[in-house]
C-alpha cells in the first residue's frame, strides 16, 4: 500500500464515533456533551499537555457561568487553574466568552475576518482581537491561552489549538462537530502537534524540521494531493498513528 492507501484505510478505521471514550480519550469528548461553540473553544484552547490531565481539568469547570454575572464567575472559578493558567486567566476567559456571546457569536466574527480574503489566518485574528476587547487581561498565561497570530509564518507557533477548533466547528463527521457554516474545508490548516509532526515526518510527509505555523501549511498542501476539498480528513488519523506509537 502507498501513503495515501495507509491513510484512507486508518482515517475510515478512525472516523466512528466510538473512536473516542474513557480509554481513548481526547478533549473534544467534553465538547461533544455541550454542542456549544465557546464551551468548544475551552476545550481546545486547554488542550495542551497530557490529555488525561486535559479532560479532567475540563471536567471539572460549570460551563453554565457563560451565562452568569462576572461576580459569579470569581466567585466560582476562584480555586481553578492548570498548568500556565491561574485562576485569573480562567475567569479572564469565561467573562470575555460570556460578554461576546452577548454581542455576536465566534462564528459570525470569525467569519468577519475570514470571507475577505478566505484566510483562516484572519479570521483567527479577529476572534482573538475580540475576546480581548471584551475583557482586558494581560499575563503569561493568559497570553499563552489565547495566543497570536502572527503575520510571518516562519518561526510563528503552529496555533494547534485554535486550528483544532477550526476542525471541530467546521469539519462534520463521526468525530468532528461541525457546527459552523460558510467556511471551506479546503481552507484549513491542520492543527500540528508533536505526534502528527512527527508521524508525517516518518511517512515522508513533511520535510520541514521545524514544528511551526509553516510546517502546518507545508503538511496541509501535501495532503491536498491526497484530498483537495478535505485535506483534514487525515489529522485524527495521523494524530492517533502517533499518539498510540502504531508507527
Amino acid at each position: 500500500m502507498n501513503i495515501k492507501e495507509i491513510l484512507d484505510k486508518e482515517v475510515k478505521k478512525r472516523n466512528i464515533a466510538t473512536e473516542v471514550n474513557q480509554e481513548k480519550l481526547d478533549p473534544i469528548i467534553v465538547a461533544h456533551k455541550y454542542n456549544d461553540e465557546s464551551v468548544a473553544l475551552i476545550c481546545a484552547l486547554f488542550s495542551y499537555g497530557s490529555v488525561k490531565q486535559i479532560v479532567k481539568f475540563l471536567e471539572s469547570l460549570d460551563f453554565s457561568l457563560l451565562t452568569k454575572s462576572d461576580d459569579v464567575i470569581r466567585d466560582a472559578l476562584q480555586n481553578h487553574y492548570y498548568r500556565f493558567q491561574k485562576s485569573e486567566d480562567i475567569i479572564a476567559l469565561f467573562i470575555a466568552l460570556k460578554r461576546f456571546n452577548v454581542h455576536s457569536s465566534l462564528e459570525a466574527v470569525f467569519l468577519e475576518g475570514y470571507l475577505q480574503k478566505r484566510s483562516v489566518l484572519d479570521g483567527l485574528s479577529r476572534l482573538i482581537e475580540r475576546l480581548r476587547q471584551y475583557y482586558t487581561h494581560n499575563s503569561s498565561g493568559y497570553d499563552f491561552l489565547l495566543s497570536k497570530v502572527s503575520d510571518k509564518t516562519k518561526g510563528a507557533g503552529a496555533l494547534k489549538r485554535w486550528m483544532m477548533y477550526l476542525r471541530w466547528m467546521v469539519r462534520d463527521d463521526a468525530i468532528d462537530m461541525g457546527l459552523w457554516q460558510g467556511v471551506t474545508l479546503s481552507d484549513l490548516i491542520i492543527p500540528l502537534d508533536t505526534h502528527t509532526f512527527h508521524t508525517s515526518q516518518r511517512l515522508g510527509l513533511l520535510k520541514r524540521k521545524t514544528y511551526d505555523l509553516q510546517a502546518a501549511i507545508e503538511l496541509t498542501e501535501k495532503l491536498k494531493e491526497f484530498d483537495g476539498d478535505d485535506p483534514l480528513k487525515y489529522d485524527f488519523a495521523l494524530y492517533r498513528l502517533g499518539q498510540e506509537k502504531i508507527l
